[in-house]
Protein backbone atom coordinates (compact mmCIF):
# COMPACT_ATOMS: atom_id res chain seq x y z
CA UNK A 1 0.00 0.00 0.00
CA UNK A 2 1.49 3.78 -0.91
CA UNK A 3 2.61 5.77 2.00
CA UNK A 4 0.94 9.23 2.00
CA UNK A 5 2.87 11.92 3.69
CA UNK A 6 0.88 15.18 3.91
CA UNK A 7 1.55 18.41 5.16
CA UNK A 8 -0.16 21.77 6.10
CA UNK A 9 1.86 25.20 6.68
CA UNK A 10 -0.27 27.75 8.14
CA UNK A 11 1.01 30.48 7.59
CA UNK A 12 0.43 33.68 10.10
CA UNK A 13 0.47 37.43 7.78
CA UNK A 14 1.25 36.21 4.45
CA UNK A 15 2.27 39.97 3.96
CA UNK A 16 5.55 39.39 5.97
CA UNK A 17 5.92 35.67 5.65
CA UNK A 18 5.24 34.68 1.82
CA UNK A 19 8.59 35.46 0.41
CA UNK A 20 10.53 32.90 2.54
CA UNK A 21 8.00 30.61 2.47
CA UNK A 22 7.88 30.39 -0.99
CA UNK A 23 11.69 30.34 -0.88
CA UNK A 24 11.30 26.95 0.95
CA UNK A 25 9.13 25.73 -1.46
CA UNK A 26 10.84 26.60 -4.26
CA UNK A 27 14.00 24.92 -2.34
CA UNK A 28 11.99 21.56 -1.72
CA UNK A 29 9.91 21.63 -5.18
CA UNK A 30 11.21 18.37 -6.64
CA UNK A 31 9.60 17.38 -3.80
CA UNK A 32 6.22 18.02 -3.96
CA UNK A 33 3.95 16.10 -5.68
CA UNK A 34 0.73 18.59 -4.71
CA UNK A 35 0.43 22.09 -3.42
CA UNK A 36 -2.88 23.74 -2.84
CA UNK A 37 -3.23 26.91 -1.00
CA UNK A 38 -6.09 28.35 0.75
CA UNK A 39 -7.22 31.69 2.94
CA UNK A 40 -10.47 33.73 3.09
CA UNK A 41 -11.32 36.03 0.37
CA UNK A 42 -14.74 37.49 -0.39
CA UNK A 43 -15.92 40.90 -2.02
CA UNK A 44 -15.20 42.46 1.92
CA UNK A 45 -11.93 40.89 2.75
CA UNK A 46 -8.83 38.79 1.68
CA UNK A 47 -7.42 37.11 4.85
CA UNK A 48 -3.74 38.04 5.88
CA UNK A 49 -3.73 34.25 7.20
CA UNK A 50 -3.64 31.36 4.89
CA UNK A 51 -3.36 27.42 4.65
CA UNK A 52 -1.30 25.51 2.47
CA UNK A 53 -1.54 21.88 1.87
CA UNK A 54 1.18 19.93 0.22
CA UNK A 55 1.39 15.90 -0.55
CA UNK A 56 5.10 15.52 -0.46
CA UNK A 57 7.32 13.08 -2.24
CA UNK A 58 10.52 11.25 -1.26
CA UNK A 59 9.24 9.70 2.30
CA UNK A 60 10.39 10.65 5.55
CA UNK A 61 13.87 12.66 4.75
CA UNK A 62 11.90 14.97 2.33
CA UNK A 63 8.93 15.59 4.85
CA UNK A 64 11.45 16.41 7.56
CA UNK A 65 13.26 18.75 5.62
CA UNK A 66 10.75 20.96 4.81
CA UNK A 67 9.43 20.88 8.27
CA UNK A 68 12.88 22.08 9.58
CA UNK A 69 12.79 24.68 7.16
CA UNK A 70 9.26 25.84 7.50
CA UNK A 71 9.61 26.15 11.72
CA UNK A 72 12.90 28.57 11.17
CA UNK A 73 10.18 31.25 9.65
CA UNK A 74 8.05 33.33 12.44
CA UNK A 75 4.30 33.12 12.16
CA UNK A 76 4.21 29.66 10.64
CA UNK A 77 2.92 26.53 12.07
CA UNK A 78 3.66 23.14 10.06
CA UNK A 79 1.91 19.43 10.78
CA UNK A 80 2.08 16.43 9.40
CA UNK A 81 -0.94 13.76 8.57
CA UNK A 82 1.00 9.78 7.41
CA UNK A 83 -1.62 7.89 5.65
Amino acid sequence: MAKFIILGVYVGNRVKTSEKVQKVLTKHGCNIKMRIGLHEANDKICSVDGLIVLQIHGGAKSSKGIIKDMKKIPGVKIKEMLF
